[in-house]
This record gives C-alpha cells, structure tokens and sequence, in this order.
C-alpha cells in the first residue's frame, strides 16, 4: 500500500452475475485502482455457484463462495445439496454462502428456507468453513436458529441491517459484521451506530454488488471500486483513518477466509 490507499477486501460481491458480463476487466481494473485488491464473488444456487468458481480459478485475486439464497431454496432438492457439498471442496471456494432467510420478499416458503438454511449451515461444520449470512426481515429466526447450529469457522452477518443489540447478539454468536452501501445512504437509521460499536476485529466491509451502490451512485450499478466510498464513510464514523482501518478491515476478512 502506498500512500493513503486503502488495502481493501470486498467481502461479498456477486462479480459472475451477468451485469458484469461486458466489462468485467475494465470492473476489476477500476477495483485495483481504488485499492480494493481482494474480492469474494458469491453463489446463490447450484449454477451460480460453479460460475463463481470458474471466475475465482481465473482470477488470483478473487475467491468463491457456494450456496443457495433463501429465494431459491424452495426448488432445491438432495442432489442440488449434495453438489454444492462436492463445489464447497474445490481449491478456491472459501466459504459457504450466501444462505439464510428473507422474510422480505418470501420468494420460498419459510420452512424451506429454514431447512435449506440449517443443512448448510451443517454442511459448513462438515468441510470447516465459514458462512455467509443473509438475514432480511427475520433477525428473530436466524438468530434462532444460528443458536442452535454449530459454527466452527464463525462468519458473516452480510449486509448488516439491525440495531446495535442485534449486532451484539450476532457478535456473541460469534459472526463478524458487515458494513454495505446502506451505511452512507442519509436514512441509514441504526447503521452509523452499530459502524461505531462493533469491534474492530469483527469488521469487515462489501459492496454486494452489482446491488446496494453506496450514496452518490444509487440507481445504478454497485462494483468494487465504490466499496472504498463505504469503508470511508466507516472510518469517518469511527474517527479513524482509512487506511488504518482498511488495513485492519482485510487483514480480518484475509484470517476469517484463511487467504493471504
């Protein structure tokens, strides 16, 4: 790192989706340029997540995750289980996700996405990897059910969008939070309180693009490059300097990954 550019870690990004499809060079190039030199691209089902693979094999410098979203595991059967099980042991795969519950837009039945979500969360046990938590709308059941699941590797409260006394329960579960886009947007509500409180070690940062663009590009589509423009708006909330806190930011996805 030279000078005050932040060594940054996107820890959620859906980079293989197809908005990404025309330019995804020029993406990546604008990423290094701001800094943002690591990227996890995430699957959502069992083709999305063999694409994120065959991107991260590609790329030294973005790695996989593998999962089923909460809005696809009502068509999911053993099969779709079992291979995501068998993509979860390739090299580049870091982490199984993003799984959890959306009560927001209940694209699947509840007790589906319940029962899809406590099989990976099993299966994360199994292959000792960490997790990647989508929770919209139903911080209730997945705090629910995250206390009664084993998580021998931690992971990830995504997009984190509680309170602060949600934020500790996640922490005392021990997940690490992630700060996104909502953070700079002017009605963030609780999020400039829960930047503020949440220890350093359990931080990290996302765009989860091509969504969630931070304030100054809403409407159009989120990548990398802007995830600089949140971890700004995180250290300017905390009272620190960005490249100080983007270092420590990384260096915390870099051990919970185990990716140098």
């Amino acid at each position: 790192m030279t000078g005050t550019t932040p060594d940054l870690f996107d820890t959620h990004a859906h980079l293989h989706f197809p908005e990404f499809a025309a330019d995804l060079d020029a993406v990546l190039g604008r990423a290094h340029a701001a800094g943002v030199r690591r990227m996890l691209t995430i699957g959502t089902e069992v083709e999305s997540s063999r694409a994120a693979i065959a991107l991260a094999e590609r790329r030294p410098d973005v790695w996989a995750a593998v999962g089923v979203h909460p809005h696809d595991a009502g068509d999911v059967d053993d099969a779709a289980l079992h291979e995501i099980e068998r993509l979860a042991g390739e090299p580049r795969v870091v982490a199984i996700g993003e799984i959890g519950l959306d009560y927001f837009r209940d694209l699947s039945p509840r007790p589906a996405q319940a029962d899809v979500f406590r099989r990976l969360l099993a299966l994360a046990g199994r292959v000792g990897k960490p997790v990647l938590i989508h929770c919209r709308d139903a911080h209730a059941d997945v705090l629910g059910i995250l206390g009664e699941e084993r998580l021998p590797r931690g992971g990830i409260m995504h997009c984190f969008s509680g309170d602060v006394e949600i934020a500790r329960r996640c922490l005392d579960l021990g997940l690490t939070i992630s700060l996104a886009g909502p953070v700079t947007y002017p009605n963030a509500r609780a999020l400039p309180a829960v930047a503020r409180f949440v220890p350093v070690d359990r931080l990290v940062v996302e765009t989860d693009c091509p969504f969630l663009p931070p304030q100054g590009y809403r409407g159009q589509r989120n990548e990398p490059a802007y995830l600089a423009l949140t971890a700004a708006r995180v250290a300017e909330l905390r009272g620190e300097a960005l490249p100080d806190l983007a270092a420590r930011l990384t260096t915390n996805a870099c051990a919970l990954f185990g990716v140098a």
